[in-house]
């Protein structure tokens, strides 16, 4: 990893004026007005849900230092304030936290920010996600009898990425791929990024000088000029293949052409190469047209014992053995014998729904994507499953269309977006009557939440099963396992 060219230039630490703040702190007097020019020598008290370390004073001011772990003593400087936060950067360590790794796999963490926990001891980074997992669900008296389980921990805590999409910047004669830092526009480029599969390294690498060889024009989002805007690597670690989309703001055959030959020729690994053309402001990365510069189209992937067709669009865990964890999960607490009919709400591309397919007698999966029922289908004609149907449309809209023909569901899963479930799909749900729901989720929060409200719908949480399947990071999937009460 580098650092971008965009970085602000921060100010050197001056050691009388961060003794003078760090008395401030400790003792909990009013802060001055805090600005960039501020350095301030602190001890982190604790780690919040978005990895910042943080700080708080009696008068409520919060300082949030990104890179920095409980523990912790050091001078950070202020980036921003906005109303009582201030948002810092570690300029120096003074006293590592014993929460700290010896040997983290990155050491430029605290400057790209896109892992906030790679410089904790993974069996710390398991205890304290567990424990904000206990925390939300400490919020709600109905779920104190609710079960929360040790994480599961994937095969590998580093190199586990399969599928990265990143911003291209600068210029030709210099470009930068990789991510937004947090909470703002400037780049921070990737060279070698320890969660990534190597293959995708190495496929950014070949695109860098791929840029600079062809003099590929990069988009700029200011003067709207420019070619390419982003990048998107998959990897099939089934395949040892890769898949590579260059997204641009317009079709351009000719440059995108020899730029997709000259990345094939140095990773010879790359044996699908796609344009996708997106024209449209704001934050959406890919747009609605492909255009494919080899003959292949697909990727296969495999997790257990089904396959998987990915195509550019399609979406897909990006921690294969993180995703087995999961569905394993499902399908061990879902127990079914064979007789049950399965309803599979939010189903995407039809991971669980084709897990559970060989003891199911019937499984309905439901997804407001049409690709993704699309990729669903022809998942379960390749696997040779035919007791699978999936079906596209506003969940709360189907499961009215199922209450009207009674249809009898012996088990629902659940497996919204990190918003969660919408109370009125909440409550479709628990009117239809499952014997049992197992709800997959990827927000502890959101999580907590639709627990609570399902548990006055009739549905008691017995218990959680955590799943690390972003090690290095804040992120955690938990599935959970409700009966019927009543």
């Amino acid at each position: 990893m580098k650092k971008d060219k965009f970085e602000h230039a921060r100010p050197k630490p001056v050691r009388q004026s961060t003794q003078k703040a760090a008395e401030k702190v400790e003792t909990g007097k009013p802060f001055v007005p805090l600005t960039r020019k501020n350095v301030l020598e602190l001890r982190i008290s604790s780690l919040d849900e978005d990895g910042y370390g943080t700080v708080r004073s009696e008068d409520g001011m919060t300082l949030k230092v990104g890179g920095a772990l409980p523990g912790d003593v050091v001078f950070a400087g202020v980036d921003h304030v906005a109303g009582g936060t201030a948002f810092c950067h570690v300029k120096k360590m003074i006293q590592p936290s014993p929460l700290r790794s010896n040997n983290p796999p990155c050491r430029e963490s605290a400057d790209c920010f896109g892992c906030p926990l790679i410089g904790m001891k993974y069996s710390e980074q398991k205890n304290w996600k567990r424990g904000m997992i206990l925390a939300e669900m400490a919020k709600y008296p109905a779920l104190s009898d609710c079960v929360v389980h040790p994480l599961l921990s994937p095969d590998n805590l580093i190199h586990y990425r399969t599928t990265a999409k990143l911003t291209v910047a600068g210029k030709f004669s210099e470009p930068f791929i990789g991510i937004y830092r947090r909470a703002s526009h400037d780049v921070y480029d990737l060279e070698q990024c320890p969660i990534h599969h190597p293959l995708i390294d190495k496929v950014v690498e070949a695109v860098r000088k791929g840029i600079k060889k062809g003099k590929v024009q990069v988009y700029n989002p200011q003067s709207k000029m420019g070619l390419l805007r982003y990048l998107v690597v998959r990897v099939s670690t089934h395949e040892k293949k890769a898949m590579v989309v260059f997204v641009t703001a317009k079709r351009s055959f000719n440059e995108i052409h020899h730029l997709g030959r000259f990345v094939q020729d140095m990773v010879p690994e790359v044996e699908i190469v796609v344009q996708n053309v997106n024209a449209t402001e704001g934050n959406v990365i890919m747009g609605q047209k492909d255009h494919f510069l080899t003959k292949k189209l697909y990727l296969t992937e495999q997790i257990g014992d089904i396959s998987f067709r990915l195509s550019p669009r399609s979406f897909f865990q990006v921690n294969n053995s993180g995703a087995n964890l999961i569905y394993s999960k499902v399908r061990e607490w879902a127990a079914l014998t064979g007789s049950e009919t399965v309803l599979d709400l939010y189903c995407g591309i039809g991971g669980i729904a084709l897990f559970l397919a060989g003891t199911a007698k019937n499984i309905i999966g439901v997804e407001v994507v049409e690709e993704a029922v699309a990729d669903a289908t022809m998942n379960a004609r390749i696997n040779g499953i035919k007791n699978c149907r999936f079906e596209a449309g506003d969940v709360a809209d189907l499961l009215d269309e199922m209450a009207e023909e009674h249809l009898a569901v012996d088990v629902a899963v659940l497996n919204p977006p990190r918003k969660g479930c919408d109370q009125n799909v909440l409550e479709r749900v628990a009117a239809i009557g499952p014997k049992s729901i197992l709800y997959v989720s990827c927000s502890p929060q959101s999580l907590a939440r639709d627990l609570d409200i399902l548990n006055k719908l009739g549905y008691a949480c017995r218990e959680i099963q955590p799943v690390d399947m972003f090690p290095q990071t804040v992120h955690v999937e938990n599935v959970a396992r409700l009966e019927q009460i009543r």
